[in-house]
């Protein structure tokens, strides 16, 4: 058996949630109530010494943190989604990277701020920079898809997956689908993978189950 310590309202979760899922793999989701702070207790750092989701464990004992590691594991396991060749691989592991520092690192942070946090609490002048940061990186990727349908090569990998992490979730944080039209067509691409779900659908948790939190 396979489990993910997870949490809906996570993106990073996701891109190791929705690529299991395509694969095939058969996997169960393990609730961590972040917003309680179980990702900061002895218990989950025992499991993950970096207090952070998702983590994947297996019965034969492997235990993996942080989305790539995962997705990594996932294509060494399925020979999916991990690129077609020694170049395309490379690519992946390009968009893996650029995602992780300029998109979903910066993305996931300023949806937190702007919803997760009681109003009064929120840093304006954090949000402001963080979108500000953002909008060039929203630009970047609309301009890579503009002339492809899939990041890397003819089918959708890693590097899609790890790319949308945070662009489906329906908290307002400044990302808007309708002004990156190529953005927004391989979102649509995505989501009509057979077996695709919303990440409040494949995983555990979303705002609506808890109470005092504006989305």
């Amino acid at each position: 058996m396979i489990r993910l310590h997870c949490f809906g309202e996570s993106g990073n979760a996701y891109k190791a949630a929705l690529p299991m899922t395509l694969a095939g793999l058969d996997w169960e989701p393990v609730k961590v109530d972040f917003f309680a702070g179980a990702a900061r207790s002895d218990a989950f750092r025992a499991l993950n010494e970096m207090g952070e989701v998702p983590v994947l464990e297996t019965d034969d004992g492997l235990r993996l943190s942080q989305s790539g590691a995962i997705q990594d594991w996932i294509s060494e396991r399925t020979g999916k989604f991990g690129g077609e060749t020694p170049e395309q691989k490379r690519e992946v592991l390009r968009w893996v990277l650029w995602d992780n520092h300029k998109l979903s690192g910066q993305a996931g942070s300023l949806r937190f701020l702007m919803n997760f946090l009681p109003p009064e609490k929120r840093p304006e002048q954090v949000i402001k920079w963080l979108q500000g940061r953002l909008a060039p990186t929203y630009a970047t990727l609309d301009r890579a898809l503009e002339t492809r349908d899939w990041l890397v090569g003819d089918g959708p990998t890693n590097a899609d997956f790890s790319c949308c992490g945070y662009l489906y979730y329906p908290e307002p944080f400044g990302f808007d689908r309708a002004a990156h039209p190529h953005i927004d067509r391989w979102l649509d691409r995505i989501a009509a993978l057979p077996g695709w779900k919303h990440p409040y659908e494949l995983m555990p948790g979303s705002p609506a189950d808890r109470e005092g939190v504006t989305t």
